[in-house]
């Protein structure tokens, strides 16, 4: 695995980063040589932010995770990643799709995964998109009082997503057509 480590507003230590390689490198046996994991490392106040970016086969496996103490937040980050590649492995065999990014280890290797937190949609909702700017969408979101709000951009004709970040302000989510 290839490990590209930054950071943002710190340093990145030797000793943070034979934490990650250590920590994150536990999985290496279910993953290609040439698989890149992306990491970065960041600092706000008293927050110690990890973010994990691990591209596999069209799919992302990430997880960003906070705490008081980076060497804290890179145990939590491991912890999650590893129950997403269970549950990434149940979507591929139960697929039979190939798994470019994995080695035959991991699809070997006997599952512990329960199932509990399967992926299930329990309710499918259908409703009316109006075209309109994303400023507007922001407000009608606010107005239902949802995290997030699908609407048609009156801009670019294209279906958009507003939602409401942690901070406080708000993102666009456009489609990219690959």
């Amino acid at each position: 695995m290839n490990f590209i480590i930054s950071g943002r507003n710190m340093t990145v230590t030797p000793g943070l980063k034979d934490a990650i390689i250590s920590k994150l490198g536990k999985l290496e046996r279910y993953f290609t040589p040439s698989t890149e994991i992306i990491v970065t490392l960041s600092v706000e106040k008293e927050r110690q932010k990890i973010e994990v970016t691990i591209p596999v086969k069209g799919d992302i496996i990430r997880s960003e995770q906070v705490s008081t103490d980076m060497y804290v937040s890179i145990d939590l980050v491991e912890e999650v990643i590893e129950r997403q590649l269970r549950k990434y492995k149940n979507k591929l065999v139960a697929k039979h799709q190939e798994g470019g990014s994995f080695n035959q280890e991991f699809f070997d290797e006997e599952d512990v995964y329960d199932g509990e937190n399967e992926i299930r949609i329990v309710r499918t909702k259908r409703f009316g998109i109006k075209p309109m700017f994303p400023e507007d969408a922001c407000v009608q979101m606010d107005l239902l009082g949802h995290d997030f709000f699908v609407f048609s951009n009156a801009e670019t004709d294209e279906v958009n997503v507003v939602y409401k970040r942690k901070n406080g302000t708000f993102g666009l989510i456009e489609p990219e057509f690959q």
